[in-house]
């Protein structure tokens, strides 16, 4: 039986544990989106995971989401993000940087000044954005991307993912959930399009798979991972068959023979997510939501998955490894500095050896 602290490989990544460390935005990047020290610090002192996904990263600033969000299309990007890998990669770890371009989720006042907010379709997601500049702002009314713009964006994540490998990442993962552009493109509530990129399950699949397919040309399959939640209606987002859906994005993602499908619990019972998986993937899966140390060895077993991945365990215990293998009792952390400038929340969390302070939930 396979167990938390075996090796594990996954495409071309050799994990020296199954102890995932999933993505997280954390909003500490500079304004322009360069990652700085404080980040190769934080990543760092979570090295000891078997495999760290690093935040979701904008391949252009069309894509940003949110204030203080990394990007990963400009030599200062890659520049900033070589000081994490290096980091993560002293303490004998792996990383790969997650790929996320926002789609409708943004607003002018986070971009650059002229660049647009595009999504598949001319439909405003509800819901408001902190912005630095002028707090809280509507998500803006997204213009719709035309046949010819779409593959350019397909292009803009093969490039991406090249940047990404010049700044010394072990891989990539396609943020394809939380109401992001490959999810818009999925999802039968936010893309009416009827050219190829629309129309039925198959076509609205499409523009996820192109990106992965172009990604894996560009640094090997085996190096490209992909995040799937289906039933996830986060950031407004709605299909008429979520699982038949991510079903179809599966199989067709299945054909490339990438490293892993790293999917999230389903936010419903009616939809087992890890048997949707499992079936129309196979057996290369991460495993991620709502795991505890006492219940995530069975759970490797029970839900067939190769890995599992840990969210806000990770941001509190930066040895998390190390305490789930000796026991040791977990740190919670403060929910009030998820997204604050700085290191308190971020870096200042104690390893258990040196001090087991636990901050305010």
């Amino acid at each position: 039986m396979n167990t938390l602290f075996e090796p594990l490989q996954l495409g071309d990544l050799r994990l020296a544990n199954r102890v995932v460390m999933a993505p997280m935005t954390r909003n500490r990047a500079d304004a322009d989106g360069v990652p700085n020290a404080l980040m190769a610090e934080y990543y760092g002192q979570r090295g000891d995971a078997g495999l760290i996904v690093a935040e979701g990263a904008w391949p252009s600033a069309a894509g940003q989401s949110y204030c203080r969000q990394p990007g990963i299309a400009t030599p200062a990007h890659i520049a900033g993000w070589r000081r994490v890998t290096d980091a993560v990669h002293a303490r004998g770890g792996l990383i790969v940087l997650q790929i996320m371009h926002g789609g409708r989720i943004g607003s002018h006042h986070i971009k650059p000044a002229g660049v647009e907010t595009v999504a598949p379709s001319a439909l405003q997601a509800a819901g408001e954005v902190v912005t630095d500049s002028a707090g809280m702002q509507p998500y803006d009314m997204p213009r719709a991307l035309s046949t010819a713009e779409v593959r350019a964006v397909v292009q803009e994540y093969a490039q991406a993912a090249r940047n990404a490998r010049e700044a010394g990442f072990d891989g990539v993962e396609l943020h394809g959930t939380s109401g992001y552009l490959p999810m818009q493109f999925l999802s039968s509530g936010t893309n009416v399009r009827t050219d190829e990129y629309g129309g039925n399950a198959a076509g609205r699949a499409r523009f996820a798979f192109e990106c992965l397919r172009e990604m894996a040309a560009a640094i090997g399959a085996g190096r490209v991972g992909l995040r799937l939640n289906p039933g996830n209606t986060y950031n407004d987002t709605s299909d008429e068959d979520s699982a038949a859906t991510h079903a179809e994005l599966m199989r067709q993602a299945a054909t490339l023979d990438l490293a892993y499908l790293h999917v999230m619990r389903a936010p419903t019972p009616q939809l087992d997510a890890f048997a949707l998986a499992r079936q129309h993937f196979g057996p290369r899966l991460i495993l991620n939501d709502g795991f505890e140390p006492d219940n995530a060895e069975a759970a490797l077993q029970d839900y067939a998955g190769a890995a599992l991945s840990f969210a806000r365990h990770f941001i509190g215990n930066p040895d998390l490894v190390n305490r789930l293998r000796a026991g040791q009792p977990l740190s919670r952390f403060d929910r009030k500095t998820l997204y604050t400038p700085g290191a308190a929340g971020y870096t200042s969390y104690a390893r258990y050896s040196a001090a087991p302070a636990t901050a305010t939930a």
